[in-house]
């Protein structure tokens, strides 16, 4: 709803001909924003009444010009009215196209979602990553999807997508797509992001996520311990595809690469750090952060037995690294084999960095964060949390064992 529309008739005297008339101009007001518009009438200035908005007299051209400008008002009014009624925001720029029969065509939500996700797909490789790019898909598909079951369209216009629309769609992805928490909190904020760029290019004139507000909840990050990683370290597969898994995947525990990371590694990224050590020195695909990491024995070791590599050499590679599905669908055997009980997959490897063999022993957090990549510590202190966990049951053992000393009779290990 607009704040102001008003519509004032008057008579622009810098204008008049010969014959001493001046023209009649509509001023239209909207929000603050004016524009004036030629009525196409002429009258004598000293014959106008600027109060009642109307030229004076009683002669028939005088009444002709007053019956034409309330028609030309009733129109102003009758296009407002149609916009409104069409949910289209009343504008200066839409009146006019209301008027004169050049509105623009309504800007419709898919073909908007799919030019995004073109985009990304362009840039795959350089700014995004296949998986960005599949999680965006797969959100247009559950917004289609969802403009189907709620509204029965295949599209929709920009301008009708509102509040509602946006809980709707979250109360569709819970309880019709059966999506926890975080998964629909991530398909709303992708939908976001699609919003957001409508807005920043004036194509919408209010923010439908005004006042929503939807929380990720913190989810329990699995990672594994000194004796889980010291069972893999020691382990002899017997193929060499399963050992190749193995020493990749501990590379990745002794250095918090993620997969995407370790894979894209080549020589170059091999340096010497302030130490005079030698450190990997990358960004991280998925944020374009730095992330310098001074490297381990283990690390080191790894790096070492895949210099010769074939594909290695091929590729210009530092290790020989397989597809993420068949490197998972590996680490699940590996993880039978070893007596692993936890679900593995790669990027436990970053968790297990980040906790087991980093806090864990005293690194800092702040260094942690660094090493990770990490845009905000905040990120970095879940991991934390974790860490403190741990110290809380080794705690609750020592406390139990000093129990035992402090009662009196109590033999003790």
């Amino acid at each position: 709803m607009n704040k102001t529309f008003s519509l004032l008739f008057y008579v622009k005297k810098a204008k008049a001909i010969a014959d001493g008339t001046a023209p009649i101009y509509l001023r239209i007001t909207i929000d603050g924003k004016i524009t004036e518009l030629s009525t196409k009438r002429y009258v004598i200035p000293t014959n106008w009444s600027p109060q009642a908005q109307k030229a004076t007299g009683n002669t028939e051209a005088v009444k002709a010009i007053n019956a034409y400008l309330k028609t030309f008002e009733q129109q102003i009014l009758a296009a407002q009215h149609e916009l409104l009624k069409d949910k289209v925001s009343v504008t200066i720029e839409t009146l006019r196209g209301k008027l004169f029969g050049t509105e623009e065509k309504a800007r419709m939500l898919v073909p908007i979602f799919q030019d995004h996700n073109n985009k990304i797909e362009a840039l795959l490789g350089d700014e995004f990553s296949p998986g960005t790019l599949e999680r965006y898909k797969t959100s247009l598909k559950h917004t289609i999807d969802f403009l189907k079951w709620k509204y029965s369209v295949s599209d929709i216009d920009i301008d009708k997508i509102d509040h509602a629309f946006v809980t709707e769609y979250e109360f569709y992805l819970r309880s019709v797509r059966k999506c926890n928490n975080n998964t629909a909190v991530k398909y709303i904020k992708n939908f976001g992001k699609i919003i957001r760029i409508c807005l920043a290019n004036g194509w919408m004139d209010r923010n439908p996520f005004a006042g929503y507000r939807a929380k990720v909840k913190e989810v329990e990050r699995a990672f594994l311990v000194q004796e889980e990683i010291q069972a893999i370290a020691d382990k002899e597969f017997p193929t060499e595809r399963l050992n190749q898994v193995k020493d990749i995947f501990l590379f990745s525990c002794f250095t918090g690469l993620a997969y995407i990371d370790v894979k894209k590694l080549t020589r170059g990224n091999i340096g010497i750090g302030i130490d005079g050590e030698r450190w990997i020195l990358t960004s991280r695909q998925k944020t374009d952060t730095r992330s310098n990491i001074p490297l381990l024995p283990m690390a080191e070791m790894i790096l070492e037995k895949y210099k010769q590599h074939p594909q290695c050499l091929n590729e210009g590679k530092l290790l020989p690294v397989l597809s993420n599905q068949k490197m998972n669908s590996y680490l699940k055997e590996i993880a039978d084999i070893c007596g692993i009980k936890k679900e593995l997959t790669f990027h436990i490897a970053r968790h297990t960095f980040a906790t087991t063999v980093t806090l864990t022993n005293g690194v800092p957090i702040e260094s942690v964060s660094k090493m990770l990549g990490h845009k905000n510590l905040r990120t970095t202190q879940h991991y934390a949390k974790i860490v403190d966990r741990k110290v809380g049951d080794d705690m609750k053992l020592l406390k139990e064992k000093m129990q035992a000393i402090a009662t009196p009779g109590t033999k003790t290990a």
